[in-house]
């Protein structure tokens, strides 16, 4: 097994890196603080080409790697988490739909203004009703003559209030479960998009609701095939959920660096509290699961790039990943002291940010089942 990146990677990490550090940095306290959200940087990303790293040249992309991908997903969130999931949901659930099951009339008009960041795109999915089970979409799209009218409503859709389009998934018969999936213009008469929640973290992305008020969609602006929208989705959430592992990890390691960081600095009874075997051990065990979940990432990562099957990988990666997050972000917390529950100090902000990282994109809960039905294991019926 050979573990290095190729230079190609080492390459797109150190440019992303260089972005995140020199541009992204110095607002992401005050954009938290604000809960403002910054199209402006996402746009920048899109003009650097950042957005096109997964996708063919064909479509304006730079035909790289599913592992380069989440190195740079992972660099952005080491700085900004909340930036870090507005570029995972962009490339991940809003351009992959159309990579992966777009025509190529509907990549042409949509996909490669998405990917050079012009606009982006938005996949909705989560309703009221459902989220975990996803079958349970209400939504509905009647069939007409000329293509489709769509109602219903969406929550907790990322990028939406800047999306050029949106792949929303509605059910296409009353009877049956049947879900297809649907590329929504922005602009579309009937179409509304609210972007006003009050977040615990993540508090500078973009987060909306979406309603659907008897909108019509030509009949080519259906993805896919009609009814298989259920295993469209699936598939874009198994691609999803590396993205997801790389922002994880990007958290847990900037949360490890502070660690390092105070630790040598704070000084407690004559020496710093580095020196203390209390700390050495916090920061050892936050170090190895940094090591531990980068891998299992970037593994997920390559076995995508290889087409082999990697659905079982990516729920682990995005399931560790997320949980190592956490516990790095409130050890960091715990390190600090008093001084981590200020928002002088931006370990506050990592531990805010990465609950949700164990709740979007498939909770842990689900991660679990998805990981013991790709072991064989049945769950009740």
């Amino acid at each position: 097994m050979n573990f290095d990146l190729t230079p190609d990677e080492v390459m797109i990490r150190q440019t992303v890196r260089d972005f995140a550090e020199n541009v992204v940095a110095p607002g992401a306290k005050d954009r938290d603080e604000k809960s403002e959200f910054s199209f402006d940087l996402m746009r920048q990303m899109g003009e650097l080409g950042f957005f096109g790293i997964p996708f063919s040249e064909e479509w304006g992309g730079s035909g790289g790697t599913t592992v380069s991908y989440a190195l740079a997903v992972e660099e952005i969130s080491r700085i900004d988490a909340s930036l870090g999931l507005g570029f995972a949901a962009h490339v991940s659930l809003g351009c992959s739909p159309l990579n992966l099951f777009g025509t190529d009339a509907q990549k042409h008009e949509y996909l490669t203004r998405a990917i050079a960041g012009t606009y982006l795109a938005a996949f909705g999915l989560t309703e009221p009703g459902a989220g975990s089970d996803a079958g349970g979409t209400a939504t509905f799209a009647e069939r007409t003559s000329d293509g489709w009218v769509i109602s219903g409503e969406k929550c907790y859709i990322t990028n939406a209030g800047h999306a050029g389009y949106i792949v929303a998934t509605a059910r296409t018969s009353r009877e049956h479960r049947r879900i297809s999936a649907f590329i929504v213009p922005e602009g579309t008469a009937g179409l509304s998009v609210r972007c006003a929640y009050n977040k615990l973290g993540m508090r500078s992305s973009e987060t909306c609701e979406i309603h659907f008020d008897q909108v019509h969609v030509p009949a080519d602006h259906l993805l896919g095939e009609e009814g298989k929208g259920l295993h469209q989705f699936l598939d874009i959430l198994d691609g999803g959920r590396i993205s997801i592992g790389a922002l994880s990890v990007g958290v847990a390691q900037a949360a490890l660096d502070a660690s390092i960081d105070y630790a040598t600095q704070r000084r407690q009874f004559g020496r710093t509290i580095g020196q203390f075997q209390a700390i050495q051990f916090k920061i050892a065990d936050m170090a190895m699961e940094v090591e531990m979940a980068r891998t299992m990432v970037l593994k997920a990562a390559w076995l995508k790039d290889q087409h082999r099957p990697y659905a079982k990988e990516a729920a682990m990666a995005k399931l560790f990943a997320s949980e190592a997050a956490m516990r790095a972000s409130n050890q960091a917390v715990q390190i600090y002291g008093g001084a981590g529950y200020m928002k002088d100090y931006p370990v506050e902000r990592y531990l805010r940010d990465a609950k949700l990282l164990e709740i979007g994109e498939g909770t842990s809960e689900i991660q679990r089942l998805v990981i013991a039905r790709q072991l064989g294991l049945e769950g009740d019926r």
